[in-house]
């Protein structure tokens, strides 16, 4: 009796059950691989390769001679302000830096806003395939994800009748798309995004637009919500572009009447973002040059994969308009992509992402593969994968 009422103390919460995001066990996998003294070409963890600018490193070398604090939940003042400048810098919008909150990485960016916009119950409607968290934190709030399945008609991209149709069946409380989108890569034109978020308004339905990949764009210049709503919440970080994924520091672009709520949480439940890594970012922005060479980096590994998979024999995959992922189609070889890239990964020692892990009902189908590595990375990677197909 005493047992099971300890073992009751320690049982953990229902929203706590959520599936784990499988990107992180291949790379321990991997991990083994190489413990073992194997040499494994990374393309599953979607992270620059290249180190933060150097006037971010710069600027928190010096930051560590002095005093390190709290600082307002919402971000110092100065990040605030020069975030907000980017606005007008890069799409020639005027945003305010009151509505700035600056987070510790997306990931916090998307808890703040699901907690200020949506109740428990709410349904929130995202892209299938998708990043996975989107779904998981929504779960672990309280709220339902609805998965609105894309394909090759509409680019991958929600639009405006889909969700129209989805909102008929299950009204929504809001809607969540990425453009450039993990995993897939693909954009939304900017006609697209201003047709979705009109739809989305003209239905009551809140819109929120993840904008962690400006800047990675090939394709096609990418649009913000910033210009087409004053209501859209945009979540963006410097994670990706600045290549600062370890710093955990992003932001908001958020209506007025929502900031004093996100501020209130954040304060409750972070306090604020670490002080040293707000000064870094905002340095970060004198850093343009150098992303933008390792932004060409990233371009001449896309044309290394365009051009290689296919003769390796994976021949088929979506649009590659910006981010730094490819998503194949592996179904030729086979049904289960799980098994497929474990073997990948165990006998070419080439780690990609199954797909399952963006697409429940679809995902068995692909494997995503980041080449945010090295060209030479990639033109191995090719190759191994290449002979272990027989194409070799």
């Amino acid at each position: 009796m005493m047992l099971d009422a300890a073992r009751r103390l320690v049982t953990p919460s229902a929203r706590s059950d959520v599936p784990p995001f499988m990107v992180m066990d291949v790379m321990a996998a991997a991990a083994r691989i190489e413990a073992a003294g194997g040499h494994v070409i990374h393309m599953e963890v979607g992270q620059p390769d290249a180190p933060a600018p150097k006037a971010a490193l710069a600027a928190a070398q010096a930051a560590l001679s002095g005093p390190l604090r709290y600082t307002e939940s919402l971000g110092i003042r100065p990040l605030r302000e020069r975030i907000a400048r980017h606005y007008g810098e890069t799409y020639d919008v005027d945003v305010s830096a009151d509505r700035i909150i600056v987070t510790t990485g997306s990931s916090a960016g998307f808890i703040l806003a699901f907690l200020a916009m949506f109740e428990q119950g709410d349904r929130v409607a995202i892209a299938s395939p998708g990043y996975p968290p989107y779904r998981h934190i929504l779960t672990t709030l309280g709220c339902e994800p609805v998965l609105i399945e894309t394909g090759a008609e509409t680019r991958w991209a929600i639009n405006g009748d889909m969700l129209r149709a989805q909102h008929a069946r299950t009204p929504l409380a809001g809607l969540l798309v990425a453009s450039p989108a993990n995993p897939t890569g693909t954009m939304m034109t900017p006609q697209a995004l201003a047709e979705l978020i009109g739809t989305a308004e003209e239905l009551g339905i809140r819109f929120i637009s993840d904008e962690i990949y400006h800047g990675l764009d090939y394709a096609m210049p990418a649009e913000t919500a910033a210009r087409l709503s004053q209501s859209a919440v945009i979540i963006n970080s410097f994670s990706k572009y600045y290549c600062m994924t370890g710093w955990r520091v992003g932001w908001i672009v958020a209506p007025e009447p929502l900031v004093r709520p996100m501020d209130r949480l954040q304060g409750n439940l972070a306090i604020s973002v670490a002080a040293l890594s707000q000064i870094a970012a905002q340095a970060a922005f004198d850093g343009r040059a150098e992303m933008e060479a390792v932004k060409h980096g990233y371009e001449v590994n896309r044309r290394i994969l365009v051009e290689g998979l296919p003769k390796a024999g994976l021949d088929t995959f979506l649009p590659v308009d910006g981010a730094f992922y490819l998503y194949a189609d592996v179904s030729r070889f086979t049904a289960d992509s799980f098994d497929f890239a474990k073997r990948m990964l165990e006998e070419a020692h080439v780690a990609a992402t199954p797909g399952i892990d963006f697409d429940p009902q679809r995902g068995n189908r692909y494997l995503r593969f980041c080449y945010s590595r090295s060209a030479d990375d990639m033109r191995e990677a090719v190759e191994r994968v290449g002979r272990w197909l027989g194409r070799g």
